[in-house]
């Protein structure tokens, strides 16, 4: 059995562009970099549990919109 879920298709997500993933009780951010590779991480940021969703995406780094951290 398989560990990969189908979360979207490639060609849901424009470059730089991030979206919520909602799977198993847990909340993901997905996102595409300039490179055209594809991340998936935890869709909350560890400070105030702001969703990453609503951030930036910066080659393959995903930042925070509420205060600017920046992970990858």
């Amino acid at each position: 059995m398989s560990d990969w879920v189908e979360a979207c298709a490639t060609g849901d997500i424009d470059e730089e562009d991030v979206m919520r993933f909602d799977h198993g009780g847990r909340t993901f951010a997905i996102y595409r970099s300039p490179d055209d590779e594809f991340f998936a991480t935890d869709g909350l940021c560890t400070h105030e549990k702001v969703h990453l969703a609503d951030g930036l995406v910066m080659d393959d780094i995903i930042e925070c919109p509420k205060h600017n951290g920046r992970f990858n």
